[in-house]
Parts: structure tokens; sequence; C-alpha cells
């Protein structure tokens, strides 16, 4: 019987972007009906795999040589939409990757980061598709890999992966899509607000499990969130949070009022700066 850490980690190093968003629709179908295997405690090995996975296409920039997403050409709102491909075909990956690379921890936590995985992989397939009706696919503009960098950075830490991956780096999301979503809505393009409206819903509850696994480790170890986030952030060199920040989704998504205040006072320190 197929085992499914080690299956997620088979994926993850799949270099077919497609043969990936299959491999995963499959693995969580099979799970649900019990044709899979759950061993929590094996330790993989990945020294000779290549991770992760990636085509050719697109090329790795820095943040500053991606093209600019200007909203009035069509290349340009389809340099928007590309990015955003680009950020959920990272997702999914590391949804594969916090699955296989982290053993010991309970049942639960690998389904959720299956259910995770499979969403992303939705996700990168609508928009995808939604990119083609630009004239344009997934691997055709430079991206940058910022998000990967921080799953590369935390892959020694489960809390320091809980902390600094979904509920920093995808929590940003959480604030962005909405003006994104009301870009589109601007200019009529309603499929693309029908799915960047699916991506914010299903992001939410992909932050929540962020919070609620980092939360867990946390009460586990006898540890202060707030300050445990703190010390994480810094030892890991996480983005520095700035606002606009998405206060109800972010409620949502779990963050504790003690964190919102916190948050609340970033974006007040801003508003003041400027």
């Amino acid at each position: 019987m197929l085992e499914l850490r080690e299956a997620a980690l088979a994926i993850l190093a799949d270099t077919d972007v497609q043969s990936k968003v299959s491999q995963l629709a499959s693995l969580f179908d099979d799970y649900q009906t019990k044709k899979i295997a759950l061993n929590i405690s094996s330790s993989l090995d990945s020294r000779d795999i290549r991770l992760p996975g990636r085509p050719a296409n697109p090329d790795l920039v820095a943040p500053k040589f991606v093209p600019k997403r200007k909203m009035d050409t069509v290349e340009g709102r389809a340099i928007l939409w590309h990015s955003l491909a680009h950020i959920e075909f990272n997702a999914m990956n590391l949804a594969l990757d916090a699955i296989w690379r982290f053993p010991n921890m309970p049942q639960a936590y690998y389904e959720d980061w299956l259910r995770v995985a499979k969403e992303e992989s939705y996700h990168f397939s609508l928009i995808n598709a939604h990119l083609k009706t630009f004239g344009f696919s997934y691997g055709d503009f430079p991206a940058h890999n910022s998000l990967w960098e921080m799953v590369e950075r935390t892959t020694d830490s489960v809390i320091a992966r809980m902390a600094l991956v979904p509920r920093t780096m995808e929590a940003r999301g959480l604030d962005a899509v909405p003006e994104i979503r009301d870009r589109f809505k601007q200019i009529k393009d309603e499929r693309a607000v029908e799915i960047l409206e699916i991506i914010l819903h299903d992001e939410i509850g992909h932050v929540l499990v962020g919070n609620r696994w980092f939360n867990f480790l946390c009460a586990n170890k006898g540890l202060s969130p707030i300050a445990t986030y703190r010390e994480l952030a810094e030892k890991y060199r996480a983005p520095t949070l700035r606002g606009p920040f998405n206060f109800d989704a972010r409620e949502q998504a779990g963050f504790t009022s003690e964190e919102l205040e916190i948050l609340e006072s970033l974006s007040e320190k801003r508003t003041q700066a400027a």
C-alpha cells in the first residue's frame, strides 16, 4: 500500500505541473477512501532529490526584476495573473513539503495539509485556465521565489514553518486579494472576481491551519505564541509585517485579539509616519 508522506515527497519532486496537479487530486481521493496509509514516524530522505520539482519556466528572478503588473493592458493583467499562478504553484509545493518533512505530528496535521495541497492545486488550475484567456500560460513571465525561500529557511523546525509560512507569508494574501479582486471588478472581469473570491475563502482556511498547528506546538512546549513568534521571525529573517491588514479575514483565520491589536498598532504607526 502507498504511504501518504512518501507519496507527497514524490509528487513534490515532480517537475511537470499538470502531472503534479492530477497526482495531488488522486492522492487526496485515495487517502479519503483508505487506499493510502499514513506513517507519521518514518524519517524520509530527500538528499538525492531536487526539491521542489518545477518546470524549466518560469525564470526565477529577484522581485525587483519581475515585470510590472499594469491593469491598463492585456499583458499587464496577464502578468498579474501569472504572479498569482506562481504563488499557488509554490503554495501547493509548500503544503506537500509540510506533509513529508515533519514526522511525529498528529494525524490531523497531515490530513489538514493534504487538504490544503489539494485546494492550492485547484486554485492553480483555475488561475492558469483564466491566464490562458489572455493568451499566456504559466511559465511565460519571470517570477520571484520569496515564498519558497522561507520554506527552505524553515526546513529544520516545524514550529518555525507554521509560524512563518502560512501565518506570515500566506497571510499576506488575505490582505492583498481583496484589493486585486476589486481591481478586476472595476474592469468587469467577472470570472477573475469569481476565482479570487474562491481563493480568499479557501486561504482563510489555510492560514487557520497554520495558526492551529503553531498554537498546538506552543501549547505543547509551554511557550507564549506572541513571544515565540517574535523570536522565530528574528531568527529566520521573516519579512517585516506591514499593513494594510484584512482584520476580518485574519480573525476568521484564527489570529487572536492580542495579535490583531499588535497589527492594528503597526497600521497606526504606518499612518502616522505617512
